[in-house]
Order: C-alpha cells, then structure tokens, then sequence
C-alpha cells in the first residue's frame, strides 16, 4: 500500500511516495521559474506549477519502482493567488506569491480605515499584502473583464491546493482544506466558513470561492490519465501546517519552525484560537474530523531565500551547500548584522515598505562576513518570533523547537539557533517532515496510517542541539541585532 505526497512550493515542486508506513520509496524534485516583473512583484506562470507537479509525481511513482497508489496527498505554498477559467481551466493571469507586496497601498488604506481589528477578529490574520484577499481584489479589479466574469460564476479561485485538485481532478472538484482557507483572510476562523464580513470588506464574490473540507477528506478522485487509474485524493494542508503534522506536534505547546524559502514557526495552543497581543497570526495548525486545532505563528518572508541570494544575486557561492564553510571562515572580530527585508518584514514587525540592509560593514568585511551574517539572520529572526510567542502563551516558556526544511542541513545554522533562543533544537530523523505530513493525512484517511498518539510515539530525534553560547554574549549579538531592525524600519518609513 503506498501513498503519493504532492509537495508543491515556492521554488519547486516535489513528488514522494511513501509506504503505508511512512517509509520513502521514491522521489523527484524540479525547480521552476521566478518571475519578478516590478519591485515588489512575485508571480509563478500556473502552467509552471503545473508540468512541474504532474513531472514529479510520475517520476518519484516510477522510482518508487511503479507501485499501485491507493491515496494522494497534497501540501503547498499558502496564500499565492490563483484565479482561472472554470470551462478552459486556465488561469486568468500569473500567479501572484505570498511574498507578492503590490497590494500594500491597499492594505494601508484599508488600516487607516480602521478595519483590521474587525480582520483579526474574524480571520486571527493582520492586514498585509500576504494573505490572498487583497491579491484576489487585485485580479478582479486589473484583468479585463475579470469581475463580471467571477459574479457571472464563470471563474474559480484557489490556493494551488485548489488550482492543483482542479487540474488532478479534470474540473470536477472545486475545494480546500480548512488550513489553507485560514490564510486567505476570508475565512472565519471562529465559524469554521467562509465570512460574508470579509467578503463584503473586500469585495470579492463569494462564487469563485471553493468548497471547505477537513485536512484528512474526499477531494475527488484524479484524472484515470494521470497515473494509470484514477486515485483519491484524501488529504490536503498548506505547508506549514503539513510539516506540523509531520512533525506529530499533536499537544498543546508543541513548537515546529520549518526552514524553506521563508521561516514558518507555528506553535500548537489547542482548541481554543489565542489572540496575539505580539503581532503574531491566530491560525489553524489542522482539522480533522470535524474538530478545529488552532496555533500561534510568526512568518519570516526570507530564510533560505537569503542564501540563494549570496549565490544568485552576490555569486558568493555556487551551492548553498557552500555557505557554511564559507561563513567558518569569517573574522570573529567582526560582527555583520544583515536585515533580509528583501519582500518587506513579517513577524512581529509586519512592515511591507521595509527593504533588505546591510549594518558593521569594514574594509576588512568580505563574503565569509557575510556568508555568516546571512545564516545568523535566520536565528535572529527566530528569535523575533520566539519572544513574541513566550509573551503571548506562558506555556511556551520551556518549548523545545522541531525543525525541519532545507537550512536543517548546516550544523552552524541550527546551533546558532539553539544558541540565540537559548533553547534546545531537535531535528528530526526523517527530513521530509511536510510531505510526510501530507501523506499521513491522506493514509490516515484511508486507514492506512496508524492514529495521531501512535504516530506522536513513532516519531524519530536525529540530532539535538543544546545552547552552548553564555547569555551575555546572547543578549549581546540579540541587542544589535535589533537595532539593526529598528535602522532598517526607520529606512523604510523615511522613504
């Protein structure tokens, strides 16, 4: 019995195929293109999305040794805005990111309106160009003939979980899952539904809006094309929320931080919402069968982003694998403090305007300084968010932190880590932790995979990194370190 995990993210999509005991049998990975048209602007062509998900998937069944697959299940990007053609099932125009910040005039406007507190309350969300509303009010009002078409009925708006079961299912299932509903900032995370409030707040008609399930559920079956005979798709979750599961943080105070494109840290308050007074998000951690679990997250937009840069954008390196024996290398006299505010900052500090800086640089500072300050920029900020979640729930107080992602790899980064939080980090033993959680959903759906306790108890340490750094030192590096973000928002403010 094996399971086929769809794990669809900012930079590339990957296909693995588990057992029903969550054991790898295959995979296949491909990178896709970044378009960046204006400053500010991030877009995906849908078809990229696309080929690279159906590529992927064949491939990782075929290197599995071209087994029988009895479930899907399906993780992705969250909040990137899709809209397309119900008849053609083609997308209206580019994809627009998460990281995307073209609408944050509007989200401004709309602050200075007074309509965030109604938005927290409703959504747990705060008013930013993140989330998919204002994208989806943006499409509507900038492609022709786009909002008469969507109140006609003729268009359907997904997160590519819904775009990718669209295209899975030949148009035959038009849905979400609750997880990936709560970052849209239209749905009520209170109700559990779409909220009229919100839809009326920007806009937006609420029949090109899909369908809300569980994380574990029916969300059709796939095209007989596709793989051979048609297969159901049985789980779905965005994925951070994914790697929660993945990462069995089932109880209440539980804390996962997944290193990808961005950070994502979502510590699990059970099953009543927390409202943040750190300027966090109030959000799902997962649904099933019918019953809501809620978590506290803070959302870095540049963690593993920042390395790619010191090879594309700098050419410090031709591999991010590089990047720690580069940074081993930096003057331990030097401290270089480097504010990756490339698409804006995101928790706690929230400030789309702000831009990316640079603070300690000297004649003597070369690329192992900043090979180093671009890895401690990641613990830095962790730290931001780790702070703010210790202030908004005592019982944080003596979290230990699961982490997983592609920045996992470098020892270096994951003990500065341990050392700036002053915390103990624990990396798991298996590293596809999202994919593994979306399989789970769906073999757990299936009755494959064992239930939420049995799979918390099989869950594997690899390594864990204690603090070694002394606090002084600590509250030292951490101190600059926010000047350095106060510098960087007063830049940002000024222009």
């Amino acid at each position: 019995m094996t399971i086929l995990a769809i794990d669809q993210g900012t930079t590339s999509s990957r296909g693995i195929v588990f057992s029903d005991q969550l054991d790898v049998l295959g995979t296949a990975a491909q990178e896709f293109r970044q378009h960046f048209p204006r400053s500010g602007w991030v877009e995906h062509d849908p078809e990229d999305i696309w080929s690279s998900v159906a590529a992927t998937a064949r491939a990782a069944i075929e290197r599995a040794g071209a087994p029988r697959i009895d479930a899907i299940g399906i993780t992705n990007q969250r909040e990137t805005t899709l809209i397309w053609d119900r008849k053609t099932g083609r997308a209206i125009a580019p994809a627009i990111v998460w990281q995307d910040r073209r609408t944050a005039d509007h989200c401004a406007r709309l602050r200075g309106e007074g309509a965030e507190e109604s938005v927290r309350a409703a959504t747990g969300l705060l008013l930013d160009p993140y989330f998919s509303a204002t994208k989806i009010r943006f499409l509507l009002d900038n492609v022709e003939g786009a909002r008469a078409r969507a109140e006609a009925g003729e268009l359907a708006f997904g997160t590519v979980d819904s775009f990718l079961i669209w295209r899975l299912t030949g148009g035959r299932a038009h849905l979400t899952d609750a997880t990936n509903a709560s970052r849209t900032m239209l749905y009520d995370i209170n109700k559990g539904a779409w909220s009229e409030e919100m839809l009326e707040l920007f806009d937006i008609p609420a029949a090109i809006l899909p369908e809300i399930r569980d994380c574990a559920d029916d969300f059709g079956m796939t095209r007989a094309d596709l793989f051979g005979r048609e297969v159901p798709i049985l789980g779905v979750a965005g994925d951070q929320q994914a790697a929660t599961v993945g990462q069995a943080c089932f109880q209440p105070g539980m804390m996962k931080s997944t290193y990808g494109t961005g950070c994502f840290a979502l510590l699990n308050t059970g099953e009543t919402p927390v409202p943040s007074q750190n300027r966090l998000l109030t959000t799902l951690a997962y649904r099933l069968d019918g019953r809501s679990v809620y978590a506290l997250e803070g959302s870095i937009f540049i963690a593993g982003a920042v390395v790619q840069w010191l090879r594309d954008g700098l050419g410090l390196i031709g591999q991010a694998s590089e990047t720690a024996g580069l940074a081993a290398r930096a003057d331990e006299g030097q401290q270089v403090y480097m504010v990756p505010a490339f698409t804006g900052l995101g928790a706690p500090h929230w400030r789309a305007e702000a831009r990316g800086a640079i603070f300690g640089l000297t004649r003597a500072t070369g690329p192992a300084e900043l090979a180093l300050a671009a890895l401690q920029s990641v613990g830095f900020q962790t730290r931001d968010l780790w702070e703010a979640m210790r202030a908004d729930w005592t019982a944080a107080s003596d979290t230990v932190l699961r982490v997983d992602g592609g920045m996992t790899a470098s020892a270096p980064a994951m003990q500065f880590l341990a050392d700036i939080l002053g915390a103990p980090v624990d990396l798991p033993g298996n590293a596809e932790t999202t994919a593994q959680g979306a399989a789970w959903l769906a073999g757990y759906r299936a009755g494959l995979c064992p239930g939420q306790d049995e799979y918390a108890a099989a869950w594997q340490l690899s390594r864990r990194f204690e603090p070694e750094m002394e606090p002084e030192r600590r509250d030292a590096l951490y101190a600059g370190w926010q000047r350095a973000v106060a510098a960087t928002i007063a830049a940002g403010e000024a222009d």
